[in-house]
């Protein structure tokens, strides 16, 4: 049975043995600079890279770009936020469909290649998620071990 492991310390630097992918969310518009990128950005250059080189179009809510971090690691750049802030009326950036199909092909990816799946509370921060709605999808989607870290 898959479980949902939570740790305290850094999602940058995943624990235990085998194949590892850092899940994170990403915005629609382009901008990488606050929240959990930051930490992405001050370990590898990679995943900013990846990120700054796509096209507006190619930044379709549910699309995932796998990025090789390591030998044993890749970041998930997982688009699942509609823009920085919240609408007119109110409405947080996050965009739950768009998790779950993210989460979707990281899990099926980290399945074939029995590896497992590590984040922050993703969506919860910038984005405006509920960790709840988030660990829901988490449950409902994931067939390999999760690891969720909170600072320490």
């Amino acid at each position: 049975m898959v479980k949902i492991h939570y740790l305290k310390g850094d999602a940058t630097q995943p624990v235990g043995d085998g194949i590892k992918f850092i899940c994170h969310i990403c915005n629609n518009v382009g901008a990488w600079g606050a929240g959990f990128v930051l930490a992405l950005s001050n370990r590898w250059r990679a995943p900013e890279e990846q990120y700054r080189s796509l096209k507006i179009e190619e930044l379709q809510l549910g699309r995932t770009y796998l990025v090789p971090v390591g030998e044993n690691t890749f970041v998930a750049n997982m688009i699942a936020q509609h823009g920085v802030g919240h609408d007119e009326d109110g409405n947080p950036p996050i965009r739950y469909g768009a998790v779950r199909a993210c989460l979707n092909r990281v899990n099926d990816t980290a399945y074939r290649m029995k590896g497992t799946l590590h984040m922050p509370r993703i969506g919860c921060g910038l984005a405006g998620g509920k960790w709840e709605e988030i660990e829901k999808i988490i449950k409902e989607v994931a067939s390999v071990d999760v690891y969720v870290y909170d600072p320490k």
